[in-house]
């Protein structure tokens, strides 16, 4: 085997890793010495991202996108199987119910209908006055970009543009990387505003010492740190065979969708695939159930889970994950379009900031502020960029809210269903087009019901 430079298969991850964790070094010195970027509260792995961007984009470093969004992807999926195999805590005096992540998920989906007809208004209206040659359906990539990310715009994007939108991919990805960047300003913006307020504290982590105990490092009936194998391989371990296990279900998924309904393995696949992280952290649950089963049966004795290093590769894979996802941002050639773009990221943005400030109030109101900037950065961007707003004033995840976006994002792949059905309606004339307006609206009408409603029981 070639072990020089001139093989490209063997050093070119090595590269790409050692270039990405430079930046982020380099951006952690930015942020602690120069006192203008620290009073923006840009956390170091956007600042670190955006400077990656810039180097990639200016061709100062050559950096493969392919890698990035492969970082992005499984960074994802790594982050939350860490957090899944966690132990459960006792209770931290927040305030949950048996309807808290079913209404995460409907607040989720009402998002997604909110977005979609601001989209399609926009659309429609541009379509009929100054723009008529505008792909009328156009305005549903907004819930597709903002709410799903650059994954689903890209999909939805190319398969409106095999109808006759000409664009229509690059207009979904363009879409989706404002939505990014809407999630870390206007979040960012929104943590100061409220900083300034006296509403939340922030939790530098370059700032604040943690002590950590011997109590908070290790529980009882752990493996001994003297144990033959080291603790921190055990949890990789753990979270790795997770993963495995995922890949392996959604391969079995996928094969079973073939088979039984092949029309619709074109649209299932990619939003089985694309919801990765979900599988996984469900995984992880039940890996973790079988476990505390067998130490219960007596059959296993030693706890292995450790919940400092769990949570530490979950904070490892998200930091590295908002990094790549980033820099990975392409904001292709809009020509003819800038005028929807502009006013679809701006609706998309407002929006879905108010509609989310009078929501969380009511399904979350011992931790509003977790609640609604978790949602916001995720409804806008991506998972990632929500666990990361989240970190922010939450560092340890000690609310709900992180858990949230992912029991959440559960029942919302129930629930959004019936949006699979309507990205495929939307596109076939205008009159559905517009048939497909008022069916978002009617749709969003038992979402609220529920949410304003329903009352868990005791």
């Amino acid at each position: 085997m070639n072990f020089s430079s001139s093989n490209a298969g063997l050093w070119s991850a090595i590269i790409q890793l050692g270039i990405i964790a430079a930046t982020i070094l380099g951006a952690n010195v930015l942020r602690r010495k120069l006192p203008f970027v620290r009073k923006t509260l840009m956390p170091t792995s956007v600042l670190a991202g955006f400077v990656l961007l810039i180097v990639r984009n200016t061709k100062l470093l050559d950096i493969d996108a392919m890698f990035l969004e492969m970082i992005t992807y499984h960074g994802i999926a790594i982050g939350f199987i860490a957090m899944s195999l966690r132990i459960p805590q006792k209770d931290t005096g927040h305030s949950t119910d048996s309807l808290t992540a079913p209404k995460s998920g409907a607040l989720i989906i009402s998002t997604y209908l909110i977005q979609g007809i601001m989209g399609l208004t926009i659309t429609l209206a541009l379509a009929y006055t100054v723009m008529p040659d505008m792909f009328k359906a156009a305005g549903i990539l907004l819930p597709m970009a903002y709410g799903q990310g650059p994954g689903q715009a890209n999909n939805v994007g190319g398969m409106y543009e095999a109808l006759g939108f000409f664009g229509g991919r690059s207009f979904g990805l363009s879409i989706a990387a404002s939505g990014f960047l809407c999630a870390c300003t206007v979040g960012i913006s929104y943590l100061n505003w409220q900083v300034r307020k006296g509403k939340i504290e922030l939790h530098h982590y370059e700032e604040v010492a943690e002590s950590l105990s011997v109590d908070k490092f290790q529980d009882k009936n752990e493996i001994p740190v003297s144990e033959s194998i080291d603790r921190f391989s055990v949890q990789f371990a753990l979270v790795l065979i997770v993963y495995l296990i995922t890949y392996l279900v959604l391969h079995g998924l996928s094969a079973l969708i073939d088979n039984v309904a092949p029309g619709l393995s074109s649209t299932l696949e990619p939003l089985l695939w694309g919801f990765n992280f979900i599988v996984g952290a469900l995984m992880a649950i039940l890996t973790r159930v079988v476990i505390s089963s067998l130490r219960k049966t007596k059959m296993m004795t030693r706890q292995y889970q450790n919940n400092y290093l769990l949570s530490r590769i979950s904070g490892l894979a998200f930091d590295v994950m908002i990094v790549a996802g980033i820099a990975s941002i392409d904001i292709t050639d809009l020509s003819g379009l800038w005028l929807p773009f502009v006013l679809l990221s701006v609706a998309g943005g407002v929006g879905t900031y108010y509609w989310l400030k009078w929501i969380c109030k009511e399904i979350y109101p011992d931790y509003f502020y977790e609640g609604m900037i978790s949602m916001y950065g995720m409804l806008t961007g991506t998972i990632s960029s929500g666990v990361l707003l989240l970190r922010e004033i939450d560092p340890d995840f000690d609310t709900p809210a992180a858990n949230n976006l992912l029991t959440g994002s559960s029942f919302a792949i129930v629930m959004g269903a019936p949006m699979l059905l309507l990205i495929g309606l939307a596109p076939v004339s205008p009159l559905m087009t517009s048939v497909t307006l008022g069916l978002l609206v009617v749709y969003l009408v038992p979402l609220l019901l529920f949410l304003f409603k329903a009352k868990a029981r005791k």
